[in-house]
């Protein structure tokens, strides 16, 4: 009879590890489209031109944009960890 508690602990393991893993793959990607999003409009991009622009709105809007960077990562490094920690320390 094999363990069933051995076997969860490896599976949540693995999908602990893979969510971190795929975290780490994606951040450049992301940080590339927040770079975009945020810097001056070209004929290929369209960006909020954060560094030239005098409207409180598109001020807030490239505060939010640049968080969401951080609170996105951060988000999948944490459940990542989650998962992995719930099943060590239970």
């Amino acid at each position: 009879m094999r363990n069933n508690k051995g076997q969860i602990w490896a599976y949540s393991l693995m999908l602990g590890l893979t969510v971190v893993v795929l975290a780490l793959a994606l951040a450049p990607t992301g940080k590339t489209f927040i770079d975009n999003a945020m810097g001056n409009s070209t004929s290929e991009v369209i960006g909020l031109n954060c560094d030239t622009t005098s409207s409180i709105f598109i001020k807030g809007t490239c505060r939010i944009t640049d968080f969401s960077l951080a609170y996105f990562f951060g988000g999948l490094l944490l459940i990542g960890g989650g998962i992995i920690l719930s099943r060590i320390n239970f």
